[in-house]
C-alpha cells in the first residue's frame, strides 16, 4: 500500500470522526436543524462520509485558528516556551533506582522467570 494513500485514508478518517463529533454536539444543541440537514443523505453512506469529512475539515480549521489566536495573544516569554514544545528533539531518559527498589525488582524478576 502506498504511504500517501495510507496517510490520506487516516486524515479522512480523522476528519470524518471530527465531523461526527461536531454533528453530535450540534444535534444536542439543535436537534431539528441537524435532522433537516442530514435527512437528504438518507442511506447513502458515501455521501454521509463526505459531508462529515467536510464538516470535520472546517472544525479542524476553526480549532487551528482558535489556538493560533490564543498563542498570538500570549506574552512573549510564554510564546517562546510554547513553541519550544512543538519540536522537543531527541531526549535521553535515564532511570535511577535506589538499592532497595533495585533489589525488589531483581527479586520479582526471578519469581516471574521461574
Amino acid at each position: 500500500m502506498n504511504t500517501d494513500t495510507l496517510i490520506e485514508l487516516l486524515q479522512k478518517g480523522y476528519r470524518v470522526t471530527l465531523g461526527a463529533a461536531s454533528t453530535a454536539v450540534e444535534a444536542v444543541q439543535d436537534p431539528q436543524r441537524t435532522a433537516d440537514e442530514f435527512s437528504t443523505v438518507g442511506t447513502d453512506l458515501q455521501m454521509l462520509a463526505d459531508k462529515l469529512e467536510v464538516r470535520g475539515a472546517l472544525t479542524e480549521k476553526e480549532a487551528r485558528d482558535f489556538v493560533e489566536g490564543v498563542v498570538s495573544q500570549m506574552p512573549e516569554p510564554f510564546r517562546s516556551v510554547s513553541s519550544s514544545f512543538s519540536d522537543p528533539g531527541p531526549k535521553t531518559v535515564t532511570t535511577v533506582a535506589t538499592p532497595v527498589v533495585d533489589t525488589q525488582l531483581q527479586a520479582e524478576s526471578r519469581i516471574v522467570n521461574r
